[in-house]
């Protein structure tokens, strides 16, 4: 008889035996396997912490205890425990549940987390606010060790190691993953850290095993074991209580030292060691592959998908390829988006020249910069919504010095499954206002291309930005040609109407236009932008409509208004965009049409404003 299917809250969890909760992490693994490979969604991560999960929510009072999971990909376990079995069907979908914690979702998701590195910071301020208010709850942070590569997550340790008297927890969530390969000292750390295995035996019989008596002895035996492995135990450095590695797949190890560690005053640091993809043969043997996938049939396993479209991150990958081999100054930076922003190749073909800097966006932006200050040229791939976490970086360490960094900014506009934490709606707002920025937005695939070229080829800093997924199928051209600065393109031309596209809008404009006979313009450049096709088409027609995939406020139309304004002329004008709200998850597709900015939207708005 299925247990999982008797669970409706953690309340029902907390009820089983011991004995039963083998049976249940069985039922709940293959629940994830088989929900995941009809919907799509992370499942190397979230069959990691299966054990993990249980656990948690077995010790721990939720939702009065707080659990705070970092970046959301290892939270299905969770959701399904927490009364959203059977809304699972409805993953990423549109109008259904999200593939990360949400508030709004349910009691049990206490902090919506979708970028990394964030649940220290928001667990001391729960775990502070119940030491404000006289409440005895607990607050746990649950993190994986690439998000411990972000300086958010030390920040936030070197602020909780100070109060003795807190009611917080720290687990590690230690897969020897992020979701490219780990990178940097701290996953050298770690593996030493594990590699001591006298030092974890000696700990773990130190805490759950010895009779009393014998404790002041274990305790002295497990500092002369920690002093002969590890030099020095950084979490304990910021005063933390530091209890590990334990296995992370084992839930007599888990619950007994859980229980203990509940009874701890203090911050209080849980080493676990687990494996993305545990249960599951595949996903354990490539759980790259396996993090992210779409539908699939598990028997089967991930098939690769036959398309004779490129998608922009591929036309990015053949492009840094293509541009290093002709310039040995190229140097590629990416943070711990390997695969993810395309550069796999070029980590083989170029190893000295490639730089995973790990989940750390900040440090990756004032980097580059580094680099440019000797004469590099360094090229930063990253996803529009992650170039949100550098900003102050980009203005005060590249623009304001006029290095020349090229940024490649993947997932621009609507992103899909993943959702409003993911989309990359505000870099024509945000990138625009900075000075010394040239920004540009790409209608297809050789045009991307065309623009990373003469991006790269700028003095100064530059960005390009490409949506997710595929292009339109257009011929790519192998030479590294540029295009002028600042300069837009007539694509059709029309009367009373003047449509001017930005990037991705280019063609379900054309196809808008035929039915309005208007003009359309390939703007191309955000910044700078083509001040003078703006005054042709103003003076030679009756109005103006300016579509983006991006936000209008601030965005690519309020350029355009301001150079209009600024020419003292007054046209009546229409700005199409993303809407001021948050976007959910759901189909690009069917997104873009509930935001008017498919070719039947893009007419209709056009029809009703001016009233043809």
């Amino acid at each position: 008889m299925s247990i999982l299917h008797t669970i409706q809250s953690p309340a029902d969890l907390r009820s089983l035996s011991r004995a039963q909760l083998g049976q249940l992490k069985d039922e709940l693994r293959q629940f994830v396997i088989q929900s995941v490979s009809k919907t799509g969604g992370h499942l190397s991560s979230n069959l990691g912490t299966v054990e993990l999960t249980i656990a948690l929510h077995y010790v721990f009072n939720t939702p009065e205890d707080r659990l705070v999971w970092d970046v959301g990909h290892q939270t299905y376990p969770h959701k399904i425990l927490t009364g959203r079995r059977d809304q699972m069907h409805s993953l990423r979908q549109l109008g259904g549940i999200s593939g990360f914690p949400r508030r709004d979702e349910s009691e049990y998701d206490t902090f919506g987390t979708a970028h990394s590195s964030t649940s220290i910071s928001a667990a001391l301020g729960m775990a502070l606010a119940a030491r404000t208010k006289g409440e005895s709850r607990h607050a746990v942070a649950i993190i994986g060790d690439g998000s411990m590569t972000a300086g958010m997550a030390y920040e936030a340790m070197n602020n909780a190691g100070v109060y003795d008297d807190i009611n917080m927890l720290v687990v590690l969530n230690d897969n020897d993953m992020s979701i490219s390969p780990p990178v940097g000292a701290l996953n050298r750390y770690l593996a030493r850290l594990m590699s001591g295995k006298f030092y974890a035996a000696a700990r773990n019989v130190g805490k759950s095993v010895l009779p009393t008596p014998m404790l002041e002895l274990a305790r002295r035996f497990e500092e002369h074991a920690k002093g002969m492995v590890v030099p020095a135990t950084l979490f304990e450095e910021f005063g933390f209580n530091y209890i590990g590695p334990i296995d992370g797949h084992d839930l007599d190890s888990l619950i007994p030292t859980l229980q203990n560690i509940k009874q701890l005053k203090g911050p209080q640091f849980l080493h676990v060691v687990t494996k993305k993809g545990q249960g599951y043969k595949l996903a354990e043997a490539d759980p790259i592959l396996y993090h992210g996938p779409g539908k699939f049939n598990p028997e089967e396993g991930i098939k690769p998908a036959a398309s004779s479209k490129k998608t922009y991150t591929q036309i990015f990958g053949d492009w840094l390829c293509d541009m290093a081999a002709a310039d040995d100054k190229l140097i590629g930076i990416t943070p711990a988006m390997r695969e993810g922003s395309g550069m796999v190749e070029f980590e083989q073909r170029f190893p000295k020249r490639y730089y995973d800097v790990g989940i750390a966006e900040q440090h990756s932006v004032t980097f580059a910069g580094g680099l440019a200050t000797e004469g590099l040229k360094p090229v930063v791939a990253i996803y529009s919504t992650f170039l949100q976490r550098a900003y102050d970086q980009l203005i005060h360490d590249v623009a304001l010095q006029n290095l020349d960094v090229t940024f490649a900014l993947d997932r621009a506009g609507l992103v899909g499954a993943d959702g409003a934490t993911h989309a990359g709606n505000y870099d024509l707002a945000y990138l625009r206002c900075i000075p010394n920025m040239v920004v540009m937005a790409a209608s297809d695939e050789n045009e991307c291309r065309q623009m990373l070229t003469t991006g790269y080829h700028y003095l100064g800093p530059a960005a390009i930005r490409y949506p997710r997924g595929s292009g339109i199928g257009a011929s790519i051209e192998k030479t590294l040609t540029t295009l002028p600065i600042g300069k837009a393109e007539l694509k059709r031309q029309g009367k009373k109407i003047a449509i001017l596209a930005f990037g991705s809008m280019l063609h379900p404009a054309l196809q808008a236009a035929e039915q309005l006979d208007a003009s359309v313009v390939n703007m191309r450049f955000v910044k700078p932008i083509d001040t003078q096709m703006i005054m042709d088409m103003a003076n030679s027609h009756d109005a103006i409509v300016t579509i983006e995939e991006g936000c209008i406020m601030g965005g690519a139309g309020s350029a355009v208004m301001e150079a209009l304004a600024q020419a003292g002329l007054s046209k009546p004008a229409l700005m199409l965009g993303l809407p001021d709200r948050f976007i959910d998850h759901g189909d690009p597709a069917l997104l873009l049409a509930q935001c008017g900015l498919n070719a039947q939207g893009i007419e209709a708005s056009i029809r009703q404003r001016f009233s043809l």
